[in-house]
C-alpha cells in the first residue's frame, strides 16, 4: 500500500472456462396445473391394451434410461405422487406403474440457459494429493426453462503453479432425497413467525404444546387437531396454519449418494419460497472456535420476493436448508465471515440495494441490525456496489472482493482490505477495477457482467471464478501481494 510501489497490477484469465450443457438433465413431477386431469389421464393409461403398454414402455425405457441412473425408481417415486388420484381398489401390473410413472415424469436441462456466479472453497478432502496442491469444490448458479436457478457442483484440483484440473464431469444428475427438518427449536420458530406478522393466540395456542426441539409431524399433528376442532376463527386458523407450514417447509435437508460424483449433485428449488428459484449461493468453509470445520453458504430465494437463507454441510453430501431471520435480513447477496470476530458471527450485507454493509450477532440465524461501511466512490461502482463473497483471511487484513455497477449497468469486481479485528474498518481499497468485462465477456444473457460469488486464496495468489455475463464462467488470478501493493490507504 506504499504508494511507491504501486503499479498496474497483474491479472491472469485462464484458459479454462465452465460452459453450459445443455444434455445435463434432471427428473421433475409433470403435473397439469387443473388437478382434475390427473384422474383422466391415468385412465387413459389405464385402457391401453396390455400389448401396446408393453410396447410403450419398452420404448420408453430405450429412449430415457442411459439418461438417468435409475429411471425405474424415478417413475415408482412419481407414481407416488399422483397415488390419491387411481382409481380405488385398482391393483396396477408394473407395467402400469412405470408408465403411469413416465406420463408424469418430465426432463429439466439445469444449465440449458446459463451456468454461472460460482464460487469457490477447499474440498472437505485433501488427501493423496501432490504437495503443493489443493482439492476445490465449485458451486455456480445453472439456469435453465423459465428461468428457474439452481445450485450444481464441480470439483477439482488446483496444483502448486494454481493451473486447474477439473474433474470429469458425470452424465448424470441427481436430484437428492429430500426431508423435511426433522427437529425444530420452538423459541426461533416463533420469533421467526413473529417477525412473519403471523404471531398470534393460534402459533402461540400450537406451540406451547410442542417441546423446545420438535419434529414437523409433531406440528402437523397439532394443527390436524385444531383443525377438526376449531377454537379460533377458522378464516384466521387457516391463514396461520398456511405461514406456519410455509415457514417449516422451507428447512429441510437434502442428501446425495455418497459415491457420486459431486457433479451429480444440483440443490433444485424445493420450498414455496423457492419457486422461482434458488440464486447465487456464497460459500465459505467456517472455523469454528473448537477447530471444527463446516461449510456454510448464504443464497437468494424467489418466489415474487427475496428471501435470504442458509445452507449447512460438513461434506457436501448432506445439506441442511434453514431460514435466516431478524430485521437485517432482507436484499440481496450476504456473505459470512470465515470464523467468529470478537466471539460474535459477522456477515457482509447489502441491505439498501446501493451499499456495503455489515453486521453481526451472536447466533448465525438470527441478525438485527447492520451499519454502512463503504458508499459508491469511483464512476466504474455509482449505480451500486456489493461484495462478491466471502471476505478472505490474510495477515494484513480481510481481502472482499466486491462488485461495482457503472454505466451501461456494467458489472466490475474491485477490493478493498478490511481490519482483522475490527472489520467495519476498511484499510485499503483499489480505485480501478481488479476485473472488468473484456469484448469475449460482455456478451450473454446479461450483457457486460463480470461477477463472482467467492474466491480462494492458494500458493500466494487470489485465485477467482468468475461469471462472464450471466451465461458462461471463467477463472482469473493475482498475486496477494501485489493486489494489496496496488490498493489505496483510506483515512
Amino acid at each position: 500500500m506504499n504508494p511507491e510501489k504501486r503499479q498496474k497490477l497483474k491479472v491472469e484469465r485462464k484458459t479454462n472456462k465452465i460452459i453450459r450443457d445443455t444434455s445435463r438433465v434432471i427428473t421433475l413431477p409433470n403435473l397439469p396445473d387443473e388437478k382434475y386431469r390427473i384422474s383422466k389421464i391415468i385412465q387413459r393409461i389405464l385402457s391401453l391394451p396390455d400389448t401396446a403398454a408393453e410396447n410403450l414402455i419398452a420404448q420408453i425405457m430405450v429412449d430415457f434410461s442411459d439418461r438417468h441412473e435409475d429411471i425405474g425408481h424415478i417413475f415408482e417415486r412419481h407414481l407416488n405422487t399422483v397415488k390419491d388420484y387411481l382409481p380405488l381398489d385398482t391393483m396396477l401390473s408394473d407395467v402400469q406403474r412405470a408408465l403411469i410413472g413416465a406420463y408424469f415424469t418430465k426432463e429439466y436441462a439445469i444449465e440449458s440457459v446459463a451456468l454461472f456466479n460460482p464460487s469457490i472453497v477447499p474440498h472437505p478432502d485433501q488427501s493423496h494429493l501432490d504437495k503443493g496442491s489443493l482439492r476445490f469444490v465449485m458451486s455456480l448458479r445453472a439456469t435453465g426453462e423459465g428461468h428457474i436457478s439452481s445450485i450444481v457442483f464441480r470439483g477439482g484440483v488446483l496444483d502448486r503453479q494454481n493451473r486447474i484440473l477439473f474433474d470429469p464431469i458425470s452424465d448424470f444428475v441427481e436430484t437428492p432425497d429430500l426431508q423435511l427438518d426433522p427437529v425444530y427449536k420452538r423459541h426461533p420458530f416463533q420469533l421467526k413467525l413473529s417477525e412473519m406478522g403471523a404471531g398470534n393466540e393460534i402459533t402461540a395456542h400450537i406451540l406451547n404444546q410442542m417441546p423446545e426441539d420438535f419434529a414437523y409431524n409433531e406440528l402437523i399433528e397439532k394443527i390436524g387437531i385444531l383443525r377438526a376442532k376449531p377454537q379460533f376463527s377458522e378464516t384466521i386458523q387457516n391463514r396461520t396454519f398456511e405461514v406456519m407450514r410455509w415457514l417449516a417447509d422451507s428447512n429441510y435437508e437434502v442428501s446425495f449418494h455418497a459415491d457420486h460424483r459431486i457433479s451429480e449433485r444440483v440443490i433444485f428449488p424445493v420450498s414455496k419460497n423457492e419457486s422461482r428459484g434458488i440464486e447465487d449461493a456464497r460459500f465459505v468453509q467456517f472455523f469454528k472456535d473448537n477447530g471444527e470445520v463446516v461449510y456454510f453458504a448464504t443464497y437468494t430465494a424467489l418466489n415474487g420476493t427475496i428471501l435470504p437463507q442458509l445452507i449447512e454441510t460438513k461434506d457436501f453430501i448432506k445439506f441442511n436448508i434453514l431460514t435466516l431471520n431478524g430485521k437485517a435480513i432482507q436484499n440481496k447477496g450476504m456473505a459470512l465471515f470465515p470464523r467468529q470476530i470478537g466471539g460474535r458471527y459477522a456477515m457482509l450485507s447489502r441491505q439498501d440495494g446501493e451499499n456495503n454493509h455489515i453486521m453481526f450477532s451472536d447466533n448465525i440465524h438470527f441478525w438485527q441490525k447492520s451499519q454502512i461501511i463503504q458508499e459508491p466512490e469511483y464512476p466504474w461502482e455509482f449505480f451500486q456496489i456489493g461484495n462478491c463473497g466471502s471476505p478472505l483471511e490474510t495477515d494484513e487484513g480481510w481481502i472482499v472482493l466486491t462488485h461495482g455497477v457503472g454505466p451501461m449497468r456494467q458489472y466490475c469486481i474491485g477490493a478493498m482490505l478490511l481490519d482483522l479485528e475490527n472489520p467495519t474498518k476498511i484499510i485499503a481499497r483499489l480505485n480501478e477495477p481488479l476485473l472488468a468485462p473484456h469484448e469475449k465477456e460482455r456478451e450473454g444473457y446479461v450483457p457486460n457482467v463480470v461477477y463472482s460469488c467467492g474466491a480462494i486464496i492458494h500458493n500466494n495468489e487470489l485465485v477467482i471464478p468468475y461469471a462472464m455475463s450471466d451465461i458462461n464462467s471463467g477463472i482469473a488470478t493475482v498475486e496477494v501481494k501485489e493486489l494489496i501493493n496496488c490498493m489505496h490507504a483510506v483515512g
